[in-house]
């Protein structure tokens, strides 16, 4: 047991210490969010005054911008697999006495303390463009972004266990990345949509927990997800995306030793 959990902490800490020493890296990562609020916020400000009265576009997409930034650190943490797999590294790494699942664990554990590490500075400079918080708001939020960023890593590392080659993995995640994005209702509320787009929306597990993070936000004004005439609770949703983050966990374990 003492070798497993010290697997886990020596991947971790690795991964966390390659993210701090690529600045590009830790740049890039914020600088779509902001893209995207600024682009989008500015085309679709007055349609999501219309659709949610009393809500202007920052107050609705900046729960979204907040997920977004969680949701592409941590899916994007599979690449490392792949990036120690064609260096080699990966295979001095197995042939150690580290135990394989908490080699994988802890390349889940690095990425998902990374994207609450954002997460967290997408709270503190909130105030700063205008997005008010209270301590209250924080503590709901933080469990809400470590579930969403473990169980998104879980996926991200059970597609990267697959892949031979960083250009592959790359181009399976822009497929899997914007698909998952927009059909979250990151950008826009999911109330009144075409039938085929609401359905598609409840199948991602990534709208829950924007749902979750919205209601946060918003309180009594996030509509919230209904399925089945009956709608989600912040706690029906947390626990939701936290067992399929444990599915595609155990998923990605059972991927990562067949595979190796």
């Amino acid at each position: 047991m003492r070798k497993f959990f010290h697997s886990i902490w020596v991947i971790a800490y690795r991964e966390f210490l390659h993210f701090i020493q690529d600045r590009a890296r830790m740049i890039s990562s914020f600088t779509m969010p902001v893209l995207f609020l600024v682009i989008f916020g500015a085309g679709f400000g007055k349609l999501i005054g219309q659709m949610m009265p009393g809500v202007d576009y920052l107050q609705f997409m900046y729960p979204g911008i907040l997920a977004m930034t969680v949701l592409m650190t941590s899916i994007m943490s599979g690449v490392s697999i792949v990036w120690d797999r064609e260096f080699g590294f990966l295979k001095e790494v197995l042939v150690s006495p580290l135990n394989r699942s908490g080699i994988l664990l802890g390349k889940a554990t690095g990425a998902a303390g990374i994207a609450v590490m954002q997460g967290v500075i997408m709270l503190v400079i909130a105030p700063i463009v205008g997005v008010s918080l209270s301590w209250g708001i924080v503590l709901g939020l933080i469990p809400l972004i470590i579930i969403l960023s473990i169980s998104l890593s879980a996926l991200g590392l059970l597609i990267g266990a697959r892949m031979r080659s960083q250009q592959g993995f790359q181009l399976t995640m822009q497929l899997v990345i914007f698909p998952m994005m927009f059909l979250s209702g990151i950008f826009f509320p999911l109330t009144g949509v075409a039938t085929w787009l609401e359905v598609l929306s409840k199948i991602n597990p990534v709208t829950y927990a924007i749902d979750a993070i919205r209601q946060v936000f918003l309180g009594s004004q996030a509509a919230g997800v209904t399925i089945f005439g009956h709608t989600m609770g912040i706690l029906e949703s947390a626990l939701l995306v936290s067992g399929v983050g444990v599915i595609l966990l155990i998923a990605a374990i059972w991927s990562f030793n067949r595979q190796e």
